[in-house]
């Protein structure tokens, strides 16, 4: 049995080109699968947007955290 698994007999140039072209359309896919995943989360975050009422879009931050303001103390040093 040889460890050749060459199906198309092609000789070791043509094999080289099909098995680089194969790996870069493979590559290609990937990164199609990529893209239409960010587009796909950019269209779910967009149709989410457009659901909310138009005032919670004005409305101030519900977050009290950026609000706190720290009490004016003398400061000592020792």
């Amino acid at each position: 049995m040889s460890d050749d698994n060459d199906i198309l007999g092609t000789d070791g140039r043509s094999r080289l080109t099909a098995d680089i072209t194969f790996l870069m359309l493979k590559g290609g896919g990937y990164a199609l699968v990529f893209c239409l995943a960010l587009w796909l989360l950019f269209a779910v975050l967009v149709g989410i947007s457009k659901v909310l009422p138009e005032d919670s879009k004005f409305n101030p931050d519900p977050n009290l955290q950026g609000s706190l303001t720290l009490p004016t103390a003398p400061l000592l040093i020792t």
